[in-house]
């Protein structure tokens, strides 16, 4: 009995460990399961090879615009909270205040320095160097020259060490060659850096002065045009500055851009470009139904 008994443990042993062979060498055939996309660092679920303009980019309008009063103030979200909810272009208006740019909107200047937003985008992108940030740096409330605003940046890049974050190439990289970096979009003939606007490689929607029911429509038509006709940096700015404050505005606008995000109609859809929004803290899922709309490894 003893020996039947131990020749079938040995029977059953050997059945398990042949099964747990089986299952091991079976593993690396199962496919791993798609990485999700989270708002810090959903960038790096993208390929490196793919192009800027093939993204679908959540941004801030006017980004550092927190005070001032209701008709000023588009965010309530500091820089640094922007970029970890997954914002990944910022609007800069700068102020030349003697060898600093400071920000502004209009005459309203926002507690805030151009070392402040730089500062934020480093914290950041050392802690995700899968991502990038474009920036759009634009003079504000002044009329300086372009030669005299240059020089100040030549102090940010030179006299206080920023030039190793911004990346001031010309053209527009692939994303693997924009992680790590903050892209300066030049909207000053002084800068280096992409020209901002340049019709060569933008396709802007910023009708601006349009009430929310002239506005909306003209947001879905980027979107389709972003979808449709790829080849440029699409920007389709969801803010306005009609009739009503920012906020009043962005609580119209932004709910029924998530809703057409969402919606069949936009389904699948890639490349849609940079959308820049007033207050996209407010509407929940928002910025995250625009990461959706990136392709993905």
């Amino acid at each position: 009995m003893s020996a039947r008994l131990s020749t079938r443990r040995g029977f059953l042993t050997g059945a398990l460990a042949l099964s747990a062979t089986a299952v091991v060498g079976a593993a690396p055939a199962v496919a791993a399961p798609a990485r999700v996309l989270g708002t810090q660092d959903w960038m790096g679920a993208v390929p490196d090879a793919t192009p800027l303009r093939r993204l679908t980019i959540p941004g801030t309008h006017n980004s550092g615009a927190r005070f001032g009063g209701p008709w000023t103030a588009c965010q309530n979200t500091t820089i640094a909270e922007q970029l970890t909810s997954g914002i990944r272009f910022l609007d800069v208006r700068c102020r030349i205040s003697g060898d600093a740019y400071a920000i502004h909107h209009g005459a309203s200047y926002q507690n805030l320095n151009f070392d402040d937003v730089l500062g934020a985008c480093r914290d950041f992108l050392a802690q995700r160097p899968s991502e990038t940030v474009l920036m759009r740096v634009k003079q504000e409330y002044s009329e300086e020259s372009d030669a005299a605003f240059r020089r100040i940046f030549d102090i940010y890049l030179d006299g206080k060490g920023w030039r190793s974050l911004l990346r001031l190439d010309p053209t527009l990289p692939d994303l693997g060659g924009a992680r790590g970096k903050v892209v300066l979009l030049a909207d000053n003939g002084g800068l280096p850096g992409i020209r901002y606007a340049d019709p060569a490689l933008f396709d802007i929607q910023d009708d601006y002065m349009a009430e929310p029911f002239a506005k909306y429509p003209k947001i879905e038509a980027q979107f389709r045009k972003a979808a449709q006709q790829p080849g440029k940096l699409f920007m389709n700015y969801v803010s306005t500055a009609a009739l009503l404050p920012p906020r009043s505005n962005a609580d119209r606008l932004n709910p029924q851009v998530h809703a057409f995000l969402d919606g069949p109609e936009a389904s699948g859809w890639t490349g849609l470009g940079i959308v820049p929004l007033d207050y996209p803290a407010t509407r929940s899922g928002l910025v995250e139904s625009l990461i959706r709309h990136n392709p993905r490894g």
